[in-house]
């Protein structure tokens, strides 16, 4: 029962901190695409155009699958933001208003690169309604596309290193228990035992071990989770999607407990279904 304790609460401070890098992929990747979709481009259409055909070519890029939010500005509206901005009346200045409509829109993340926002740039302004089309200079979005690269290739590495220590004090943890019922397993040999039948009871034992581990690892980060909403800490919710995102680690942990817990029961039984007599002792 002991080595039982041992192994649990091992299994769930690796499980606990492989969850904790898990949600900081997801926020990362979360705020990436927050990034990615703040990358807008502005279409300013040609003064006779009427406003049946800005709002027909507004639908047209709302249907794309480029286009995430959008938003039409007409010329009146034009107008007024240029007022409030500068604090000129063009009209009254020029007797007409000199403004054309407008259509901005932002992209999806999948098309923010510079060759993505050039190819939509040059589709658009080959409308003959088209007057000119704004876009991001694209050293800018490939500077961004660039830093985020190297922040996914660190989160990765982690998360690689992570599980190859996870696997080894897990392993570790797990041999510590096998080690302490080798003259068991010896015993059981001797009488005609099977090596299947002498694995089966360590291997699905510690899958038990793995899988309390992971639920109660999960059940300490949905215990954080909640303390960090309660406390304000309302951005930690939005940038993991909160529960949605929390189901899939908390599954992640459950299943990857058993499996690593039940592999290294595999090759540490394995060690000592090998060994003879004399090497027990060794």
């Amino acid at each position: 029962m002991a080595a039982h304790l041992t192994t649990i609460v091992s299994v769930t401070l690796v499980l606990l901190l492989m969850g904790i890098i898990a949600l900081i992929w997801i926020s990362a990747d979360t705020e990436t695409r927050r990034l990615k979709e703040k990358i807008e481009l502005s279409v300013l259409l040609r003064d006779s155009v009427p406003d049946a055909q800005v709002k027909s070519l507004a639908e047209q890029i709302a249907a794309q699958p480029y286009c995430g939010r959008v938003e039409v500005i007409d010329k009146d509206q034009a107008l007024q933001n240029w007022t409030e901005e500068t604090g000129e009346n063009l009209q009254e200045l020029f007797g007409v208003n000199p403004l054309s409509s407008e259509i901005s829109f932002s992209v999806t993340a999948d098309y923010a690169s510079a060759p993505q926002i050039a190819k939509i740039k040059k589709t658009l302004s080959s409308s003959p309604i088209v007057e000119e089309v704004s876009a991001p200079d694209g050293e800018m979005v490939d500077s961004m596309n660039r830093n985020i690269a190297r922040l996914t290739a660190i989160l990765a590495i982690i998360a690689a290193v992570m599980l190859l220590i996870s696997f080894v004090l897990i392993n570790n943890t797990v041999h510590l228990t096998i080690y302490s019922r080798r003259f068991t397993i010896h015993t059981m040999q001797l009488v005609g035992a099977t090596n299947g039948f002498i694995r089966r009871p360590v291997i699905l034992n510690n899958m038990l071990a793995g899988l309390v581990s992971g639920l109660v690892a999960a059940a300490m980060i949905a215990l954080a989770l909640v303390a960090s909403k309660q406390a304000g800490m309302e951005d930690v919710a939005t940038y993991i999607c909160w529960w949605p995102a929390y189901a899939c680690v908390a599954a992640g942990l459950v299943v990857a407990g058993m499996l690593i817990c039940a592999l290294a029961a595999w090759v540490a039984s394995s060690r000592y279904l090998r060994k003879d007599y004399d090497s027990l002792f060794k």
